[in-house]
């Protein structure tokens, strides 16, 4: 497969079912485990900076969620963040994983989160990347009425002629928007004009303020190690939020990536790959009992 960095490197690209809904994703590597899941708008297209990094220690599993990259777009399925998180219980229980690393963005970050909450002996660390949470309240009027029925309706009707806009919703995405990647645009507009997606993104809204109250007892239930991953200058989801969600988890890290914005694995790639292959170095040694004082895995 040819990833959009123009970098070509081994994947197999499959897709399996879960309650009747195509799930596609791309697979690299060797090595253990480690799950890929893309934010709101994404796909495993997110991750075209990371993987040629990550497969060299891992078997890389890029999710698309359904209703997203190149899943089948459900017309009465459930996309939100709870029934997202029961899809990928299905996969990885189809795909025959254990003691699984999980990387999730923004909105898959709480789908992460969810699936952690549900599965300790399934998830062995998180890093959860500017997760949505409920102690940010950015975009939270912008959810109620695109969730509404006027908004939902401009929504279905404004996506299919979204496109001069995908270039400033992008920019929003970014602390430098120079830093963009070349193809970042191309890539992206693919997966926002993609028919169907605009109901889809409508269920999710829907779905949210009942998932950021499941999220709220979820995150003290996580038992798997965390690595939060921030940018300074992120603007989809309150960096502030950030430090109350590390004080309200069991064991977990906060790394703040100075200047970036909401997306800092596409925007400062090498350095999101070290913090991150560094926190899965430490969970690992932490779980041979090389860390920590009684068999505990503290990652510090």
């Amino acid at each position: 497969m040819l990833l959009d960095s123009g970098e070509k490197i081994p994947t197999q690209k499959r897709c399996t079912t879960s309650s009747g809904q195509s799930i596609c994703y791309v697979q690299t590597g060797s090595g253990p485990p480690l799950l890929l899941i893309h934010g709101l708008l994404g796909g495993s297209f997110c991750w075209r900076l990371n993987l040629p990094v990550f497969e060299k220690r891992f078997t890389t599993y890029a999710v698309d969620l359904p209703g997203c990259g190149e899943s089948a777009n459900p017309r009465n399925g459930d996309c939100g963040m709870r029934a997202q998180a029961g899809h990928l219980l299905s996969v990885l229980s189809e795909l025959g994983l254990k003691q699984v690393d999980v990387v999730g963005s923004s909105w898959g970050g709480g789908v992460a989160l969810l699936l952690a909450a549900s599965n300790p002996e399934l998830v062995r660390s998180l890093v959860l990347v500017s997760p949505v949470n409920p102690w940010s309240e950015f975009g939270r009027e912008r959810v109620r009425f695109f969730s509404g029925a006027l908004g939902a309706a401009l929504l279905r009707m404004g996506t299919p002629f979204s496109r001069p806009l995908h270039l400033w919703g992008l920019k929003r995405m970014y602390g430098d928007p120079r830093r963009m990647p070349a193809g970042t645009l191309e890539g992206y507009s693919r997966l926002f004009l993609r028919k169907g997606l605009a109901r889809n993104i409508v269920g999710m809204l829907r779905s949210w303020e009942g998932d950021l109250e499941a999220l709220k007892s979820a995150t003290e239930r996580v038992q798997a190690p965390t690595l939060l991953v921030w940018g300074t200058h992120d603007t989809a989801v309150d960096p502030g939020s950030a430090e109350i969600l590390r004080a309200k988890m069991r064991n977990c890290k906060l790394e703040m990536i100075e200047g970036a914005g909401h997306v800092p694995f596409e925007e400062t790639p090498d350095e999101f790959n070290r913090v991150t292959l560094d926190f899965l170095e430490r969970v690992d040694t932490a779980q041979q009992g090389l860390i920590g004082r009684s068999g505990e895995k503290a990652i510090r």
